[in-house]
């Protein structure tokens, strides 16, 4: 063991990642991950543990997937990989929890060892469309909800697996985005090996489980050091969001014992009949990256650290989510949980935790309304755009304008999204006083305006929340301004659309969608005068009555 290396090995490992996610990026043929970064991207031991993460990517897709790759060897044991081979699947329990996100394995094979395995790559990307219904919460079975991929090779000693390509093809919206996503991604995955391969070299590795195995015992034992700072005891805090066509209640219970954090849901709302529900992959993901932005969020993210914290949902909650589920629109819930591990720390740890925020991203499907469409004839798409609402105040600053908290995604720019669809997105600012009031205010949310370039109609896919029931504030500090979508119609009355569900935008109307604010910190008759005056100079904020 040579402590100097390792840590140089270390560090070679998160550019080597890093580098992976950005090959994903810089290939992809999806939008909403070139442009939002709506990935994840990582490097394996060879029994699937993970080691390193990029940055680059979300805590959804990270940590599920960092529990994925060993599902992936359960089917395909390392064994019997062979230089070339590339794995893949989209099943919402295999993979990252829902089908419109594809995960790639790829195993990497150092000509000193022959034909085993030093390491594998590991990476996941969103396709905005996978067939069925198309993305969004109206199917009722995963069957309803599009194309799903078992763990299969994609390619087999070199060989591109033609026959799932055709199926692809065959079954989505827009094949040669898919079939460019899927090429991306096992390019992302090459670019990591042979970077690793390098990096072995250099160091003069042989194999890396061994260096491997450190650093995610290292990690444990950070990440249990920071448990045992935290006082021991049960911690609950229960959130009401607004569900499908009725609410829904998150109940948790976060048990710190010694070095280690139990998360249970037991008292959640049970299974909803639409595609809102929640694997438990996928509850995992949030709930343990709830905990990290409070505990631990500077020790790394991997098998070791991530050991430390188990979460639990009762069989039948909407939280743990069994197939055959509808489970499209698992984000929608799922990016709420932090709020309520936050919550339960807030309790633990007082004055440690943010505000809730908007959560929940808006990220509408927006296509092309099949069948009559009168005199129109625009040409077919699907676009699966980013609008954020704002964060919840932080324990000791403003809460962040329009930023997508916990998923971290990026807003995806207006010009690439008119580009990419007949749509003109003629408004899009700050929604002034939708920030929470409180010595710290809440994030503002946003006002996004949308017509079809030629007046005809097309569909919205809406996964929305926060509409009923507003981002709380703490310690006295007030909710965040609820969301709102509607119809401003060509005779300028307006319509308003739940928050949930397929709509269809008539010809000649525009679509208004006001994403929530986040809550605030505190007395509002505590803030600091100059930042009152600067909000209102600003137009962040208006004098009130």
């Amino acid at each position: 063991m040579n402590p100097i290396r390792d840590q140089l090995v270390w560090n070679r490992l998160l550019a080597i990642v890093e580098e992976q996610a950005q090959t994903l990026m810089r290939t992809a043929f999806s939008t909403v991950v070139r442009e939002a970064g709506d990935l994840s991207a990582g490097v394996f031991n060879t029994r699937g543990a993970m080691l390193a993460q990029a940055v680059t990517g979300t805590p959804g897709h990270v940590n599920a997937m960092a529990r994925s790759v060993g599902k992936f060897l359960a089917r395909h044991p390392v064994e019997t990989l062979q230089p070339g081979d590339v794995l893949v699947t989209n099943n919402p329990w295999d993979g990252t929890g829902h089908l419109n996100d594809f995960t790639v394995v790829t195993p990497i094979f150092s000509p000193q060892e022959g034909v085993r395995p030093v390491a594998l790559f590991a990476a996941t990307s969103h396709i905005a469309d996978v067939g069925g219904l198309g993305f969004g919460p109206d199917g009722r079975e995963i069957y309803e909800e599009g194309l799903h991929v078992p763990i299969m090779p994609l390619f087999e000693r070199g060989e591109i697996n033609a026959t799932l390509m055709r199926l692809i093809a065959a079954n989505v919206r827009d094949p040669m985005v898919a079939e460019g996503d899927l090429y991306s991604l096992a390019a992302c995955n090459r670019t990591g090996g042979e970077q690793l391969l390098k990096a072995m070299a250099e160091f003069e590795l042989g194999e890396i489980d061994s260096v491997g195995q450190r650093i995610i015992e290292t990690s444990r034992q950070a990440m249990a050091a920071q448990i045992s700072d935290v006082p021991d005891g049960r911690f609950r805090h229960a959130m009401t969001v607004d569900g499908y066509d009725s609410p829904i209640t998150v109940v948790c219970c976060l048990t710190v014992d010694g070095d280690a954090i139990d998360i249970d849901f037991d008292g959640t709302s049970q299974i909803s009949p639409h595609g809102i529900n929640v694997p438990l992959n996928y509850t995992e993901a949030y709930a343990s990256f709830g905990v990290r932005c409070v505990v631990g969020n500077d020790i790394p993210n991997n098998a070791g650290s991530l050991a430390a914290i188990t979460v639990r949902a009762p069989a039948g909650c909407i939280l743990n989510a069994e197939f055959p589920a509808a489970v499209s629109a698992r984000h929608a819930l799922g990016q709420m949980l932090p709020d309520v591990i936050l919550g339960c720390l807030e309790q633990a740890l007082p004055g440690s935790a943010p505000a809730e925020g908007a959560s929940c991203i808006w990220n509408p499907v927006l296509r092309s309304a099949s069948g009559a469409q009168g005199n129109f004839s625009s040409r077919a798409f699907v676009i699966n755009p980013i609008f954020n609402g704002g964060t919840g105040a932080r324990p000791a600053q403003d809460g962040l304008s329009t930023t997508a908290f916990p998923s971290g995604v990026r807003t995806t720019p207006t010009e690439v999204n008119e580009v990419s669809a007949p749509l003109i997105i003629r408004r899009r600012e700050y929604l002034p006083d939708t920030g929470g009031s409180g010595e710290y205010r809440g994030g503002l949310g946003q006002v996004v305006e949308i017509e079809h370039a030629e007046g005809a109609p097309f569909v919205i896919s809406k996964m929305f929340d926060r509409i009923e029931h507003a981002a709380q504030g703490r310690r006295g500090g007030e909710a965040g301004k609820p969301g709102r979508v509607f119809l401003r119609l060509a005779d300028g009355t307006e319509h308003s659309l739940r928050g949930k569900g397929r709509d269809t935008v008539p010809a000649g109307a525009i679509l208004v969608m006001e994403t929530p604010g986040g809550g605030g910190i505190g007395d509002a008759h505590d803030r600091d005068p100059a930042s009152v005056r600067a909000d209102m100079d600003a137009g962040l904020t208006t004098p009130s009555e």
